[in-house]
């Protein structure tokens, strides 16, 4: 159960863990990181890509925040770094174009993130977790953190992001998941 201070960050339904629970929608993906892309896409147009050297030369943020797993798991004080998403977009030169993105994995995974649960600090690229580069099992080399969503947002193994003109539902989205997967207001199925 949490202390009283912590009650205004733990989501109803949720329950804290030590822990890091590994779950995946398949098996970890194996990452070459002399292979590995990073690419911005307006649409089907790809705007720029980064190599894993020229991603790791962005500008780095630090980060510790809760995160939130829609099994009703919730880890408090989680120490991230990374490039941020204003920080992707500010080298690719580029003021979004459209109020909705995809996040892409190199496995196929894909998720819907609104625009606005991105920018302004809200999300990073993270490619450390704790001190430690990410692993593979956490989404290694690089996953989206969107700590204030759901952690299925979070897109591990992230290899792109695509701005689209409408709200295109992702992997769990078709399978019924919540279209943003708010904590706080319990978003976990469609028709929360």
């Amino acid at each position: 159960m949490a202390s009283p201070p912590d009650r205004g960050r733990l989501p109803p339904g949720q329950f804290l863990t030590d822990d890091f629970p590994v779950l995946s929608a398949g098996p970890s993906p194996f990452v070459d990181l002399d292979e590995w892309r990073f690419t911005l896409k307006v649409g089907p147009r790809p705007v720029r890509t980064w190599t894993w050297a020229e991603f790791n030369a962005l500008p780095q943020t630090q980060l510790t925040t809760d995160i939130h797993c829609v099994t009703t798991w919730t880890k408090f004080d989680t120490e991230w770094r990374g490039v941020s998403v204003d920080d992707v977009f500010a080298a690719a030169g580029l003021e979004p174009p459209t109020p909705f993105l995809l996040a892409h994995s190199v496995d196929g995974y894909s998720t819907n993130v609104p625009l606005a649960d991105v920018v302004g600090g809200r999300a990073l690229i993270a490619t450390h977790f704790a001190g430690k580069p990410l692993e593979l099992d956490h989404g290694g080399p690089a996953r989206l953190l969107v700590p204030h969503l759901y952690f299925w947002k979070s897109a591990k193994w992230l290899s792109a992001l695509q701005f689209t003109t409408r709200d295109e539902p992702g992997y769990w989205e078709t399978r019924g998941y919540h279209m943003r997967g708010d904590p706080f207001r319990q978003e976990r199925y469609e028709d929360d």
